[in-house]
């Protein structure tokens, strides 16, 4: 994969390779030294942020568009990688939907009971598969919505932040009589956790949602005791693989999803992602003149031509890959080509696909695959339609970057204690003049300061 990258660039490489799990550690050290690459995967972390603004990497904003394969698509996606609107990197594209509602496919047809479309249907959906036996089993063993304990603060993708934007919450932040508002402090968020408290209190969510291991989300679903799991799409597959494994003949029976479903009001909100997953960043110690910067972007922007997304996302052609129906289909049974496969995922990494995906998507396996791989696309192009961005994806306040994650944990701690029943609803909103107390106030004073400064 390397030679075959370097001949179609026609330049040389140097990549240092970084395990995920140590990765923010390693960037922090690399920007801190004398030595930094000329590229490096970067994102909005507090060090990178301050050395951005500090004008240690360049400046792409108004540079970007100059190369076809690295001028956004979305520009969305671009504003939301950006840090108070200026773009210090090449974002790495990644589904801006993913929200899905998974469902046990053989319950639902076991209760004679249909996809759900609303936040009612979800409720009558958990009470039927808490109380109606949707398994069979003659007993009293499942219920109906599976929760994992999350590992991250307020607005990171949760179960409760895709419910309260259901709602009609904001996702994060939202814009209320002209000025920024943090999503929490709003009716459409309490609402949202009343509806959850009360399954909570009826049992039909997994009671050990608080301390249950994320790691073990799939198990309740596969073993038959839980049958929803609100996270993204891409579980289905995982959970069909699960079923797969299990019954290779009947294995298309048991996994289904639903989309964003439509809340009280009657309209559709739906949770988007951020659309991209860090940036490529350029720094300006290691590339010095605007002459070294367009050969850099020119290398970008050849890598995220087809033919280089496709090298970078799918391998080489005839070598560990063939084309069938506009999929890519991996060659078996050869070492080689497990031998690329495997590399595929490093070098999958360096693509931005910023101009869109223009690589070749993997055939799925079976006809049950590729069933729900066509629901799953249809479900997310229209939820699309309505999806809930956040305002303040781009701004990143003085305060914030110091002290956003102790603040967001204040808000996450409260929303599961209010959950479990340790506070009330006015213990809740003590927490939430505790955050303003704590900084809070000082951070949406800059967050709309910042806002009004975007163009």
């Amino acid at each position: 994969m390397h030679q075959a990258i370097e001949e179609y660039t026609g330049k040389t490489l140097d990549i240092t390779w970084v395990p995920n799990s140590n990765y923010g550690d390693r960037l922090s050290v690399a920007m801190a030294s004398d030595n930094i690459p000329q590229v490096m995967v970067a994102s909005k972390i507090p060090a990178f942020v301050q050395s951005a603004e500090a004008g240690a990497f360049w400046d792409l904003t108004d540079i970007l568009d100059q190369y076809p394969n690295l001028t956004a698509e979305n520009e969305q996606i671009l504003l939301n990688s950006s840090i108070n609107g200026r773009n210090y990197g090449v974002f790495r594209l990644r589904d801006e939907m993913r929200t899905a509602v998974v469902i046990r496919k053989d319950w639902l047809e076991n209760l004679g009971l249909d996809l759900p479309e609303t936040v009612d249907d979800l409720y009558e959906l958990a009470r039927a598969f808490t109380e109606d036996d949707p398994n069979e089993s003659g007993e009293d063993d499942t219920y109906g919505i599976i929760i994992p304990q999350w590992p991250g603060g307020y607005a990171t993708a949760s179960p409760y932040d895709v419910i309260e934007t259901w709602f009609g919450a904001p996702n994060g932040w939202g814009e209320r009589d002209g000025e920024l508002v943090p999503g929490f402090d709003t009716p459409e968020f309490l609402e949202a956790n009343r509806f959850v408290k009360d399954m909570i209190d009826q049992e039909y969510i997994n009671p050990d949602f608080a301390t249950m291991d994320s790691a073990n989300w799939n198990d309740p679903f596969f073993n038959g005791r839980g049958g929803i799991i609100i996270d993204v799409s891409s579980r289905a597959g995982v959970l069909m693989d699960l079923f797969k494994d299990a019954d290779s003949d009947d294995y298309g029976d048991y996994v289904t999803m639903a989309g964003n479903l439509i809340g009280p009001d009657g309209e559709r909100y739906s949770y988007p992602t951020v659309g991209y997953n860090g940036f490529l960043a350029i720094s300006r110690q290691s590339v010095r003149t605007e002459e070294e910067l367009h050969e850099v972007l020119s290398f970008l922007d050849t890598l995220s031509a087809k033919e280089g997304q496709m090298l970078l996302n799918n391998g080489i052609e005839g070598r560990n890959f063939e084309v069938e129906d506009d999929f890519a289909v991996p060659i078996e049974g050869d070492s080689e080509a497990e031998v690329i496969r495997n590399d595929v995922t490093s070098f999958a990494q360096l693509g931005t696909q910023s101009n869109g995906y223009l690589a070749y998507s993997l055939l799925p396996d079976g006809e049950p695959e590729r069933e729900l791989w066509d629901h799953r696309w249809e479900l997310h192009e229209r939820d699309m339609e309505t999806a809930v961005h956040n305002p303040a994806q781009a701004l990143l306040s003085d305060t914030y970057v110091q002290r956003g994650a102790q603040l967001d944990q204040i808000i996450a701690d409260a929303r599961i204690k209010y959950l479990a029943g340790q506070i009330d609803e006015d213990g809740l909103e003590d927490e939430i003049e505790r955050w303003y107390r704590e900084g809070g106030q000082q951070v949406v004073d800059e967050m709309n300061e910042l806002y009004a400064q975007l163009d």
